[in-house]
C-alpha cells in the first residue's frame, strides 16, 4: 500500500535566469532554504512551478535535479498533469524513472471531460505506474471543472491513488471528500492557503500551500501547533499568514510569489511570459504587506 501524503508540502517555484532559462543551481538553494524551515515535502512542476510553461526536457531536468538534490531528506512529488491520458502516463513514467516519491495529476484543464471520463483518465494513469498518485482538484484553472467527491471516493479504492490536493477554496467540498475517504490510506491536502487550519480541524492530512515558498516556517508552524494541541498558536499563525497570501494575488497567476522572494532577498528570477512583473503600484502594495509581516531581508 502506498503511503499517503501529509504535512506541509511546498509547491516550489521553478527558478529562471533573467532570460527565462532554467536556473537549476537556484532550484537547489531554494529547496535547501525550504528544508531548513522543516517542510515535510517538495512538490515540483505544480501550478506554482509553472509546469504549463516548461518543455518536456525542462520538466525532466527539474524532476531529476530535485530528486537528486533532496536525496531522500523528504518526499519529492512531481506534477505530471496534461490534457491527454497518454501524455500524463508518459510524464508520470519519467517521474518514476527519476525516483520521485509520487505524482500529482491535475484534471485536464481545457477539454472539460465528464466525471466518467475523469475516472477512467485517473485509473489509467494509476495503472501505468507503481508511484503513488495524488489527484489535484483546481476548478479555477480548469474552466470550472471539479473532480466530484463521488469520483474521488471511487478513485480512492485504487491502491496507489493516495490523496487529493483541493484548491477549490470550497471547504464544504473538502469536508465531503474527507468524509467519503479513509484517512488511514488517503490524504486530503488543502490547496487554499488561507484555509489550512480549518481543513486540519476537519481531518485534512496537510496542505500544499504556494505561500510556503515565501513563509515556510509559518505554514509549518500552523501544522505543528495544531498537532500538538496548541490551537491558539495555530490560529494566530493562520491569521499571520492571511495578509501575505492575499497579497500574492496581486499578480497574474503566481507572479507575485517570485516578486515577494526577490524583495526578501531570495530571488528565483522572473516568471515566464506572458506573466510579467508587477506594476509599480502593486509592487508597492506587496512590499508594504511584506514589511508589515517583518519579512524583508529575512534569510
Amino acid at each position: 500500500m502506498s503511503p499517503k501524503p501529509h504535512g506541509i508540502i511546498t509547491p516550489v517555484v521553478t527558478p529562471f535566469h533573467a532570460d527565462e532559462s532554467l536556473d537549476l543551481p537556484r532550484l537547489r538553494s531554494h529547496i535547501d532554504w525550504l528544508l531548513r524551515a522543516d517542510v515535510d515535502g517538495i512538490f515540483v512542476l505544480g501550478t506554482t512551478g509553472e509546469f504549463y510553461a516548461l518543455s518536456d526536457a525542462e520538466k525532466e531536468a527539474v524532476m531529476a535535479e530535485a530528486v537528486g538534490h533532496v536525496a531522500g531528506r523528504v518526499p519529492v512529488y512531481a506534477g505530471t498533469g496534461a490534457e491527454s491520458t497518454g501524455e500524463v502516463v508518459r510524464l508520470t513514467r519519467l517521474a518514476e524513472k527519476h525516483g520521485a516519491t509520487g505524482v500529482s495529476v491535475v484534471a485536464p484543464y481545457f477539454i472539460k471531460p465528464t466525471q466518467a471520463e475523469l475516472g477512467d483518465h485517473f485509473r489509467r494513469v494509476a495503472g501505468a505506474t507503481s508511484l503513488p498518485v495524488v489527484l489535484y482538484n483546481n476548478p479555477g484553472t480548469c474552466g470550472g471543472l471539479a473532480i466530484d467527491p463521488a469520483t474521488v471516493e471511487a478513485l480512492a479504492a485504487v491502491p496507489n491513488v493516495v490523496g487529493l490536493k483541493d484548491s477549490s477554496g470550497d471547504l464544504q467540498y473538502t469536508l465531503d471528500v474527507i468524509r467519503r475517504t479513509n484517512p488511514a490510506t488517503f490524504g486530503v491536502l488543502q490547496g487554499r492557503d488561507t484555509l489550512i487550519l480549518a481543513a486540519l480541524h476537519f481531518g485534512a492530512s496537510g496542505a500544499i500551500p504556494a505561500v510556503s515558498n515565501v513563509i515556510p516556517e509559518i505554514c509549518v508552524g500552523i501544522h505543528d501547533a495544531f498537532h500538538r494541541g496548541d490551537h491558539a498558536a495555530a490560529l494566530r499563525l493562520q491569521n499571520d499568514l492571511a495578509p501575505v497570501r492575499l497579497a500574492l494575488s496581486l499578480g497574474t497567476s503566481n507572479g507575485a510569489v517570485k516578486e515577494a522572494l526577490t524583495l526578501m532577498g531570495q530571488p528565483c528570477g522572473p516568471n515566464r511570459r506572458p506573466v510579467g512583473p508587477l506594476p509599480p503600484d502593486k509592487l508597492a502594495a506587496l512590499k508594504h504587506v511584506l514589511t508589515a509581516a517583518g519579512l524583508l531581508g529575512k534569510k
